[in-house]
C-alpha cells in the first residue's frame, strides 16, 4: 500500500513537473513565434488576413532602415575584429604568462564590463567621449562595442586555452620552434574553435546592442532604429525586421556554441 502511495505521488510530480516545463517553454518562446507568424500576415493589424511577404519588401524598400543596416554590419565586422585580436591577447596573457606585475587587477578589470549594468557602462562611455571632446558617430560606437566585446571573447578564449596541454608549445620548442612559430603553428590552430567562437560571439552582442549604442550613438543602428520604430508604434514592419534580426541571432549564437564545443 505504501509503495502504491509513492509510485503514484512520482508519477503525480513527473506530470507537475512536465507541466510546469511547458508552461516556461511557452512563457520563452510563445512571443517569438507570435512575431514571426505575424511578420507574414498581409494585414496590419493582429488580426490574420493572408500569407504575404508584403512587409518584408516594404522592409527592403525602406532607405532608412537599410542605412540603419549598413551601419550595423559595419560596426558589427569592425569592432569584432579588433575585439577578437585583444580579446585573445588577453586571454593568452592571462593564462600563459602565470607571473607578472598586475595580474590580478588586470584579471579582475577585464571582466567588469560582463557584470556591471549595459546602463552604466553607456554612461561612463558618454562622459568618457565628452570629456575628451570627441564628437559622438559611428567611430565612439565602434570603440564602446569594441570595449565591452573584449571581455566575452577573452572568456571563450581562455576557456579553451585552459584546456590546451601545454606540453605541445614545449615539445615545438624543445625542436627548435621559435615563440611566434610555435604560437602559429601549435596554440592558434589548437585555439581557433574558440576564437571563431568567441568572434561569433562578440558580433551578436554588437549586432543586437541598444542601450550602449542609444547613449554614444552617431548614426543609426538596427536595433536602435527598431526601437525607434516602437516608440511611434508597432507596425508589421517591425515583426519583419525583428524576425530577421531574430534569425540572425540565432544562427550566430548556434554557431558559436558549436565552435565552442567542438574537439
Amino acid at each position: 500500500m505504501t509503495t502504491r502511495n509513492g509510485s503514484a505521488l512520482t508519477r503525480r510530480l513527473d506530470r507537475i513537473l512536465k507541466g510546469h516545463a511547458w508552461f516556461v517553454y511557452l512563457f520563452f518562446y510563445l512571443p517569438i513565434l507570435v512575431l514571426i507568424v505575424f511578420s507574414f500576415n498581409e494585414s496590419r493589424f493582429f488580426t490574420w488576413e493572408a500569407l504575404s511577404l508584403r512587409w518584408y519588401r516594404q522592409m527592403f524598400a525602406n532607405d532608412n532602415l537599410m542605412a540603419a543596416l549598413w551601419a550595423s554590419l559595419q560596426v558589427a565586422a569592425i569592432s569584432t575584429v579588433i575585439s577578437t585580436v585583444l580579446g585573445t591577447a588577453a586571454a593568452l596573457a592571462l593564462e600563459r604568462y602565470k607571473r607578472w606585475l598586475g595580474k590580478r587587477t588586470f584579471d579582475a578589470l577585464l571582466y567588469l564590463p560582463v557584470i556591471i549594468p549595459d546602463v552604466t557602462m553607456a554612461a561612463m562611455l558618454l562622459v568618457f567621449f565628452t570629456s575628451l571632446g570627441q564628437q559622438l558617430s559611428i567611430t565612439t560606437i565602434v570603440l564602446s562595442h569594441i570595449a565591452f566585446n573584449i571581455s566575452f571573447v577573452s572568456i571563450v578564449v581562455r576557456a579553451r586555452l585552459a584546456n590546451l596541454d601545454p606540453a605541445l608549445e614545449e615539445a615545438a620548442a624543445d625542436l627548435y620552434a621559435g615563440r611566434w612559430q610555435a604560437f602559429r603553428r601549435i596554440t592558434l590552430p589548437l585555439i581557433m574553435p574558440g576564437v571563431l567562437g568567441g568572434a561569433l560571439l562578440a558580433l551578436t552582442l554588437s549586432l543586437d546592442d541598444v542601450v550602449i549604442t542609444q547613449f554614444v550613438k552617431g548614426p543609426d543602428t538596427l536595433p536602435t532604429f527598431v526601437f525607434g520604430l516602437i516608440k511611434r508604434g508597432v507596425t508589421p514592419e517591425i515583426n519583419a525586421v525583428s524576425t530577421l534580426m531574430l534569425t540572425a541571432s540565432v544562427v550566430l549564437v548556434l554557431s558559436s556554441l558549436a565552435l565552442q564545443r567542438r574537439n
